[in-house]
């Protein structure tokens, strides 16, 4: 999950504030993985979630950018409004989380999403 800005690259925003990788994030990152999409991730500054995830999806060659704050979860596609992510969930559990990943992840293929359980 190095931040190598010249490979095309899903962009999880870090909190600047706080902007080490949380754990929590493994089942995220997996599901992302599984769908051979790469991922990087940028520590951004902004306070509010669903910008974060915007400026995340611009910074990204693959258009797609993911924020977090404690269990709300953001994807957003740069193409959508800034105040209108594809995806804005509140989640805790590991299941969903990769669920989510994968969703990301088949944005950029351009696959049917997967059902969050």
């Amino acid at each position: 999950m190095a931040d190598n800005s010249e490979k095309p690259t899903i962009v999880i925003g870090l909190d600047s504030k706080n902007p080490s990788a949380s754990v929590k994030l493994k089942p995220l990152l997996n599901g992302i993985e599984e769908e051979q999409i790469p991922v990087s991730t940028r520590s951004i500054s902004v306070d509010d979630v669903v910008s974060r995830a915007y400026q995340a999806a611009l910074s990204s060659r693959l258009d797609v950018g993911i924020a977090y704050d404690g269990n709300r979860y953001i994807v957003h596609y740069k193409n959508l409004p800034e105040k209108k992510p594809l995806f804005d969930f509140n989640i805790d559990d590991n299941v969903n989380l990769r669920i989510l990943g994968a969703n990301a992840a088949r944005l950029v293929k351009g696959i049917p999403f997967k059902k969050l359980q």
